[in-house]
């Protein structure tokens, strides 16, 4: 009888080779930052006063808990840190390992090499078992990274081991999380549909529980709100990081327990078959892009239309959180560019807004690579379909759908905010156009998607690393201090800061320019490379 887990180690060794460039730039990207807010906390807070106000003003603002979390001693580098990054970090951590688990799961069923792989002796428990290992290994290598980078930094090393440990069990929730959804999907697409509305679940229950102390015991019931509640740097309760451990192993027990209910290939929730005969409305590569897109596209334009909604509320609070804190305003516009608070919060909402945007744009653009490595898309090629004309109804979803989302999101924020301050005739087209002024540089990152898609298909997979640099330098480079010149490599530093800044039309030119380029140069590349 074949040992449950014979041939673990060779696939792990085989799922390290394959993400020997993802893993180590998100382990890098997310295991610095703390180290670098926490050495630059002494210069952006100077005296006690501006720190001791800092403290004041944060706790009193629901606003900000809604987006950061609780934050309980801002007197230090390493409380400020974790109440800046202490819900973002775990929050794109649960990302990586839910892309990592699906990706050496139900992908590999999905393309056929896990059926391959275990034609050899191959123990059931084997494959599972290899994607929660290298999810872990993300998880814990984040971890481990921050804790040791934070004590470089001077903080003490009981709040840093305390933050380390809460970011790598929350990964490790999530990778338990993908590991179930893997076995209840056919398809790759829907595990990690099905695992990020886990998540996005999770990081809602938790700011809602934050923002309104009537209910905050809803904090209590998302793994992101467990990570906070460890309260590293301000009295750390070590015990909530049982709470996270302990869902850790029940989720990856569901896990390994389902996948003895199912067979290779298949999911528990099977996908329903479809009529032998396709509608005359269908019979096109553009109605095949919308049967493929669709729920993603609509998935994420509800989840745009609330966080456009739920942030254009909170917009005119923005000014009364920040107070006579100089430092907190210099915080503000450093991130925003503008002399206003306010118009510096829109203005990075419309950043925020793109940036997600170009995640999805990102996502819609790779859909063509899974389905050429699914061997899908070589019998619709020997049809009369041409390649530009089969490209074309994807990259319709990727350029288009990310406008149609960027555009309910600056609507509905600009319509919540003029309804608060009694303005809607004008902030609506102030903030729908600062957000919108975003999108060449979405366009960008999609066509870099392109590029790789087109010249370098193996190494597509790369995109996410590219719009990783770009989210980083963007959200995160200015806090940092970056140099200008680190800054400029992202494409979303060159918008004008809008609605607070003076418009310019030469740099959103000059990125539409750029995107026409790198589109021109994939397509190019695809027309004249093979299939497969």
């Amino acid at each position: 009888m074949t040992h449950p887990l014979l041939g673990t180690r060779h696939l792990v060794r085989l799922a390290l080779r394959r993400d020997r460039i993802t893993m180590p730039v998100w382990i890098v990207l997310l295991g610095v930052i703390p180290a670098a807010v926490a050495g630059s906390y002494g210069e952006l807070y100077r005296t006690e006063a501006e720190r001791q106000s800092l403290t004041t003003g944060m706790a009193a603002n629901p606003s900000l808990n809604l987006i950061y979390g609780p934050p309980f001693d801002l007197s230090d580098a390493g409380g400020f840190t974790v109440w800046r990054y202490g819900t973002i970090i775990p929050f794109f951590l649960a990302m990586a390992c839910v892309f990592t688990v699906t990706r050496h799961t139900r992908q590999e069923e999905d393309t056929g090499r896990q059926e391959l792989l275990s034609s050899a002796v191959l123990g059931r428990f084997a494959a599972l078992t290899a994607a929660v290992l290298t999810g872990a290994l993300t998880a814990f290598g984040t971890g481990l990274l921050t804790v040791v980078a934070l004590t470089g930094a001077g903080v003490p090393a009981a709040g840093a081991v305390a933050f380390g440990a809460a970011i790598s069990l929350t990964g490790l929730v999530f990778t338990g999380v993908a590991a179930v959804t893997a076995q209840l999907a056919e398809y790759a697409r829907t595990a990690n549909g099905l695992a990020m509305a886990v998540l996005g679940i999770a990081f809602l229950l938790r700011a809602i529980g934050d923002a309104a102390k009537d209910v905050g015991w809803l904090s209590w019931l998302s793994p992101i709100g467990w990570s906070t509640q460890v309260r590293p740097f301000a009295g750390e309760r070590w015990w909530v990081l049982g709470l996270l451990l302990g869902a850790a192993i029940a989720t990856g027990a569901v896990a390994y327990f389902l996948s003895t209910r199912r067979d290779v290939g298949l999911g528990l929730l099977p996908a329903r078959p479809g009529p032998a005969t396709a509608a005359t409305g269908l019979r096109s590569p553009l109605a095949l892009a919308w049967r493929l897109h669709r729920g993603s596209f609509v998935g994420w334009t509800i989840a745009f239309a609330v966080m456009g909604a739920l942030f254009g509320s909170l917009a005119a609070g923005i000014g009364d959180v920040v107070g006579e804190s100089q430092a907190t305003k210099e915080i503000f516009e450093r991130m925003g560019g503008a002399d206003k608070i306010v118009d510096a919060f829109l203005g990075t909402l419309g950043q925020i807004f793109a940036i997600i945007a170009s995640m999805y744009g990102v996502q819609a653009a790779l859909r063509m690579r899974s389905e050429e490595v699914a061997v899908r898309v070589e019998p619709v090629l020997a049809t009369r379909v041409g390649r530009l004309r089969w490209t074309a109804g994807h990259l319709l979803f990727a350029l288009l759908g990310s406008a149609v989302m960027m555009a309910v999101a600056g609507a509905l924020a600009g319509l919540l905010h003029g309804l608060r301050v009694s303005d809607v005739a004008n902030q609506v087209p102030s903030v729908l156009g600062a957000t919108m002024a975003q999108l060449p540089a979405v366009w960008v990152v999609i066509g870099v998607t392109v590029l790789l898609f087109g010249l370098l298909p193996k190494y597509a997979a790369v995109a996410w690393a590219v719009a990783g640099v770009f989210v980083t330098l963007s959200l995160f480079g200015p806090v940092l201090q970056l140099s200008q010149t680190a800054l400029n490599l992202s494409p979303f530093t060159h918008i004008p800061k809008l609605p607070g800044a003076e418009f310019t039309a030469t740099p959103l030119v000059w990125l539409t320019g750029i995107a026409v380029v790198v589109f021109g140069a994939g397509l190019i590349g695809f027309r004249r490379r093979d299939i497969g």
